[in-house]
């Protein structure tokens, strides 16, 4: 299990933070492994900005490393594959989502001295640039593209709906717990994909030691408990949902869920 807590986190690098999470989940992350391959791209970006004096034009060099020499780059073919939210696999297969190739920019970015930071954004996770004196701007870590106003102004109304108003809110820096409480959420939604419901379930215990109680998070755990045929438990905790949530319109569907499931053979594990 995960012990850490939200402080802990927050003093962490973001990438070390996912890197825990990844091996709370599956013991078969490769921390070490990870921890190196990270400290050797350091060492050859260091190498490779050495000359670059200008802080700007060195940062448009460390985004090219990133992206063209190094390769990294979103994985448009399996968005949902769950391996592009293990740090690990990431690493080795140079291929993520916004929240791990972000959380990696960070790592590298910060560690090379670049004005960097996280925004939790509805859509999808971005990282801030603010240069002295200037605007600052964001990058869509998926294609490592600079992304307008304009640009997330539309993918909010696609997200939210033609009212929708870009507010400073929106791109405020998010801490570390919230963006790790976000990519927890998505892990467990591929793993949930691929039906690797013990995977999926340490998700959910691990969700629920940071919000205890949480009716959806229950929910969800009654659901894998059920592909684990613990029916018993699942019943329990779709009961903890109805009684809770007793107005969301997937209650009534639990409630007759649940009937089938206490006249169906009980298993016991």
């Amino acid at each position: 299990m995960l012990n850490l807590s939200d402080d802990d986190f927050d003093n962490m690098e973001l990438v070390d933070g996912a890197l825990a999470l990844n091996n709370a989940i599956n013991s078969d992350t490769r921390v070490e492994w990870a921890e190196t391959e990270m400290a050797r791209l350091l060492d050859e970006a260091k190498l490779a900005l050495a000359n670059e004096n200008n802080e700007q034009q060195r940062f448009d060099a460390f985004i090219h490393l990133f992206y063209q020499e190094w390769k990294f780059r979103g994985d448009r073919d399996a968005y949902f594959d769950s391996s592009n939210a293990f740090i690990d696999k990431v690493l080795e297969r140079r291929k993520g989502v916004p929240v791990s190739l972000g959380a990696l920019l960070l790592y590298f970015g910060t560690k090379l001295g670049f004005p960097l930071k996280g925004i939790n954004f509805p859509t999808q996770f971005l990282v801030r640039v603010s240069w002295p004196e200037q605007a600052p701007q964001y990058i869509n870590p998926f294609s490592g593209e600079y992304v307008s106003q304009h640009t997330l102004q539309a993918w909010l109304i696609g997200l939210k709906g033609p009212l929708s108003k870009l507010k400073p809110e929106h791109l405020k820096e998010a801490d570390h717990p919230t963006i790790i409480g976000r990519w927890l959420a998505l892990l467990k939604s591929a793993l949930l994909r691929e039906e690797r419901y013990t995977l999926a379930l340490r998700c959910t215990d691990l969700a629920l030691t940071f919000v205890p109680d949480d009716p959806y998070e229950i929910r969800d755990r009654g659901f894998i408990y059920q592909q684990l045929d613990c029916n018993q438990v699942a019943i329990s905790d779709y009961q903890y949902f109805i009684e809770h949530c007793p107005d969301d319109p997937a209650a009534e569907l639990l409630k007759t869920q649940v009937n089938a499931l206490s006249h169906s053979d009980v298993t016991l594990h």
